[in-house]
């Protein structure tokens, strides 16, 4: 079915999608230059009345002729942002959508996509919709996920922003799919406890992230690492971490000081879907402390507690007596030796050491609250080199 050349009004009583306004220009004004927007879209910057005026009212009705089927989101009879569908071929568009500040988080943009989807679904015959996005803009790679878009991958230099080629994530939904979730989006709560603090990570980590992992103890024991990490590395890890959560593959703590909330390392529960296991890194100048005992006892307390694991696993390098000794101070038993099957950062071929730990055989808090304090006054340097990950960190 051809697209009509205005755009219908579409509802589900609190959404209400239509055209575009003159009286929606000071609110598409607000919402192009919140920093947002900015960071996330192609608008222009800086942006004025008279650029809101020309997209509401002549570039928005323009596009309704040449396949562009963009409508102005309403709620509570104020302009909250734009979805449109844009035809690329026969049966297919690609779906793109902004908000205005003020209902982000309300659910407001997830209803008006639904809308907008069963629209193009049920009434202009589409099979196949794409959704497009910077790398790293979470927000929207999430309201995909709710929606049923399946990520297909990531696609380098794709998408175009102010004289500069950004990498882009590419997600498709067709007519015959749930519109629901089709993966596990794992939680990453903060957890509190001991002295020390697990929280997500957050892109003003990546400087200490390139600290840890650049330290000469990570590089030599983590042959996985980047080697000479700086600024784009550390960045790059950030998003990792939380592209892992998105895939439901790993849960990735910042470890943090309660104080100030500055990176100290990270803990991580590992290939959940496989075979859980732990693996951690800490900063040079958080070692000594007994702080990644601590932070991999909140770890292990998730785990069990929370997630309902049965069993955890952790790999390290044989020679890593000091990662051996976290383990071992958190109740991790010995289960076997891989020989030569794993190497340092420096080339050399050691054997790999593995461990376990089930939930049956995990005390309660206090008591290792107690185990733990007593452990790390009585042998500090135990946590004072690079701690492991058997494959990731």
């Amino acid at each position: 079915m051809p697209a009509p050349t205005t755009a219908p009004t579409l509802t589900d009583g609190v959404v209400t999608l239509r055209a575009h306004r003159a009286d929606d220009v000071p609110r598409i004004v607000e919402q192009c230059r919140d920093p947002e927007s900015v960071a996330w879209t192609t608008v222009p910057t800086p942006y004025d009345e008279e650029d809101a005026r020309t997209y509401a009212l002549e570039i928005v009705p323009q596009g309704w002729a040449e396949g562009r089927c963009e409508f102005a989101v309403e709620v509570d009879r104020r302009f909250a942002g734009s979805v449109a569908l844009r035809h690329e071929a026969p049966g297919v568009a690609e779906i793109a959508y902004g908000s205005h500040p003020d209902v982000r988080g309300t659910g407001a943009m997830e209803r008006a996509l639904r809308l907008v989807l069963a629209w193009g679904f049920e009434e202009q015959g589409l099979r196949t919709v794409v959704w497009r996005a910077f790398v790293g803009n979470w927000a929207s790679r999430r309201l995909a996920w709710r929606l049923g878009f399946r990520l297909e991958g990531t696609l380098r230099g794709l998408l175009p922003q102010r004289g500069a080629l950004h990498d882009a994530w590419v997600g498709t939904l067709q007519h015959t799919d749930p519109q629901a979730p089709a993966t596990v989006w794992l939680d990453n709560p903060a957890l509190e406890g001991d002295g020390v603090r697990l929280r997500p990570f957050r892109a003003d980590d990546a400087e200490r992230v390139a600290e840890g992992i650049g330290d000469a103890d990570a590089q030599h024991w983590l042959a996985f690492l980047p080697r000479d990490p700086g600024p784009v590395q550390g960045a790059a890890y950030v998003v990792q971490v939380t592209d892992r959560l998105a895939g439901g593959h790993t849960i990735t703590w910042a470890v943090a000081d309660p104080a100030d909330d500055r990176l100290l390392g990270a803990v991580g529960l590992y290939r959940l879907a496989e075979e859980p296991e732990l693996g951690y890194w800490t900063h040079p100048d958080a070692r000594g402390r007994g702080l990644t005992t601590r932070a991999g006892a909140l770890a292990v307390d998730h785990a069990f507690g929370t997630l309902g694991l049965p069993r955890l696993a952790a790999y390290v390098s044989a020679p890593n007596t000091a990662s051996r000794a976290v383990l071992e101070r958190l109740g991790f038993r010995e289960t076997g030796t891989r020989r030569e099957a794993a190497r340092t950062g420096a080339g050399e071929v050691v054997d790999l050491v593995g461990y376990d730990l089930l939930a049956a055989e995990w005390p309660e808090r206090s008591e290792r609250s107690t185990r733990n304090a007593s452990a790390s006054t009585t042998n500090p340097a135990t946590d004072s080199t690079e701690p492991m990950s058997s494959g990731e960190a």
